[in-house]
């Protein structure tokens, strides 16, 4: 396959792989627009429920491209203010479905920010990890310095930030980076039977809102984030979903929600 990102979609699950094999998936313009724009085809289509994103051959995306970061150096690439904000690298955070990285390999710079973007996150063993940001000489790019420490907590997202140092898939579950270790020959398999889980038998509507919920909350006092978790949840139960939900267990079947869509 030619594309800068593939898609394949089975059981309601979207796999996007990233597909620069022979450059580790090193991210560039090209993949960045492919990959945003399979993020909103899946988010628009009733087939697609939750959303696999992974890396072809040995890695999973091993930050921006070399090639384009000495072009900046040189002068001979601009990159306006306009051009930063367009890249606005925290788009997964607002599609509707849940979506799972199965880190398959290197995962560094601009592609640990993706797969941080993510809500879920599977490693195969032995896989490394890096900021890198610091030892290129650049900041806490796109949004890292927000999501970083709240997933593992200020002091160890600065060690990681300043070091720049490399962290094995081991060390990362430790640090709270990701979900699951996995061996490297069954993570995939593994990370779709995970999607098609919760694809099979999880609401639609109820997993958007949770994710909506989650990431909100991290703006809100918990006496705000408990008042709109109540005005939620009486929603839910005049909802369609509650009732099969219900029904569903007392039948002792698989649950048939509705299909979320846009």
């Amino acid at each position: 396959m030619d594309e800068a990102v593939y898609k394949q979609v089975q059981d309601g699950v979207a796999v996007l792989t990233l597909n620069r094999p022979d450059r580790l998936n090193a991210w560039t313009a090209e993949m960045e627009h492919a990959y945003f724009k399979l993020l909103d085809e899946c988010a628009s289509s009733a087939d697609v429920r939750v959303i696999v994103v992974t890396g072809a051959g040995r890695g999973f995306c091993a930050g921006a491209d070399m090639h384009d970061l000495q072009a900046i150096g040189n002068g001979s690439l601009e990159i306006s203010d306009g051009a930063l904000e367009r890249r606005a690298q925290s788009h997964p955070l607002s599609i509707p479905k849940p979506i799972v990285a199965a880190i398959n390999g290197a995962c560094a710079g601009i592609g640990l920010v993706q797969a941080l973007m993510c809500d879920v996150r599977f490693a195969a063993a032995g896989a490394k990890f890096t900021t890198a940001f610091a030892r290129r000489g650049l900041v806490a790019e796109h949004g890292i310095s927000w999501v970083l420490p709240r997933l593992i907590g200020p002091a160890r997202a600065l060690d990681l930030l300043l070091s720049g140092r490399v962290v094995l898939a081991e060390e990362a579950q430790e640090l709270g980076l990701v979900n699951r270790v996995l061996k490297p020959d069954t993570l995939l398999e593994q990370t779709i039977d995970y999607a098609r889980e919760l694809a099979l038998n999880c609401s639609p509507t109820s997993m958007a809102t949770m994710k909506r919920q989650v990431y909100a909350d991290l703006e809100r006092s918990l006496s705000d984030a408990t008042a709109e978790a109540d005005r939620l949840m009486l929603e839910s139960f005049t909802a369609p979903d509650f009732v099969e939900g219900v029904t569903s267990f007392l039948e002792r079947r698989d649950p048939r929600f509705a299909s979320l869509g846009v």
